[in-house]
């Protein structure tokens, strides 16, 4: 071989190399000169293997926003990166568990070193235990408490940094309707949200002066594996569904979709919402609000009831 052919190839793989290492920053700009409401932003989310987590943050993609995110169960979440970069956006999957300490830091700080920084943070990843209070194992309690609070405490604890370095951000949480409206076996559950609405609170204090906004938000129940039972067909789902919805929520009459929570995660994201923080947001179809009164069969009514 030549020198002029071994020099002329070295130069071909040169600028293949280099267009290679170029097509995420070219993409990045592509994105924020097409618009979208979150162009140029970088977010993290937490538990967006399935759904509310892995519908808000396709969303946020959509939008134009770079976004890191986590989730226990590797194939699901390899699964969603390819989804949201077929469809055009920017994402990548870290494994992480929102218990640990360490993976929690080590994925915030990886989703800020790609992406060059963090502006929207959405601390989503959650379980739920239906069980009466004196039959669950403290494992158990502990384990869920560890997952829906700690794994919020630990989101925020290595977002803020972040957050301050960029001049200011924004943080949703995901609470529950179910810590306002608490059901029988709920009582780890109804506590570990509660005590990220104190986390919410608290954090909008000690940051609200240095330009970041921290907020919960509350979904009512929501169309999602953690709802719906194994081995229930689509079409029995549909007609339980049907059903459900007027029984359960009186305001909208229907369940609440992974689409309906991810709009108003975005929202509470964008700038409109500049002047609320420390605020618990209900999403939950009015679930919350109200309801008819049911009145016993048999007895008269009083006047004007």
């Amino acid at each position: 071989m030549s020198a002029t052919s071994f020099s002329r190839r070295a130069a071909l793989s040169g600028a293949v190399a280099a267009t290679v290492a170029a097509a995420p920053r070219a993409r990045a700009a592509a994105r924020e000169a097409g618009g979208g409401r979150f162009a140029g932003k970088v977010v993290a989310v937490t538990g967006a293997t399935s759904g509310i987590g892995r519908a808000t943050a396709k969303a946020f993609a959509a939008q134009g926003a770079r976004v890191g995110f986590c989730g226990r169960r590797r194939e699901l979440g390899r699964e969603v990166e390819r989804e949201i970069r077929s469809a055009g956006g920017e994402a990548v999957y870290l494994h992480a568990d929102v218990r640990e300490a360490e993976q929690v830091e080590a994925f915030v700080d990886g989703v800020a070193r790609r992406f060059g920084g963090l502006d929207i943070a959405f601390n989503n990843a959650g379980i739920e235990t239906s069980k009466a209070l004196h039959e669950m194992t403290v494992a158990e309690w502990d384990n869920l408490l560890a997952t829906n609070e700690r794994g919020v405490f630990l989101g925020l604890k290595y977002q803020i940094p972040h957050l301050l370095r960029r001049g200011g951000g924004v943080v949703v949480c995901t609470s529950s309707a179910g810590a306002e409206r608490v059901r029988p076996g709920h009582a780890a559950y109804a506590a570990s949200k509660r005590g990220i609405e104190g986390i919410v609170r608290a954090a909008a204090m000690d940051y609200g002066d240095r330009g970041i906004r921290v907020n919960a938000i509350r979904p009512g129940t929501v169309d999602t594996a953690l709802v719906r039972p194994a081995g229930v067909s689509d079409a029995d789902w549909a007609a339980f569904k049907k059903a459900w919805g007027p029984l359960n929520v009186a305001g909208a009459r229907r369940m609440g979709t992974v689409e309906d929570i991810a709009g108003a995660v975005l929202a509470l994201a964008s700038d409109e919402f500049g002047y609320l923080t420390g605020a618990e947001v209900a999403v939950d179809g009015g679930a919350t609000a109200g309801g008819p009164q049911v009145w016993p069969q048999g007895f008269p009514k009083p006047p004007g009831v």
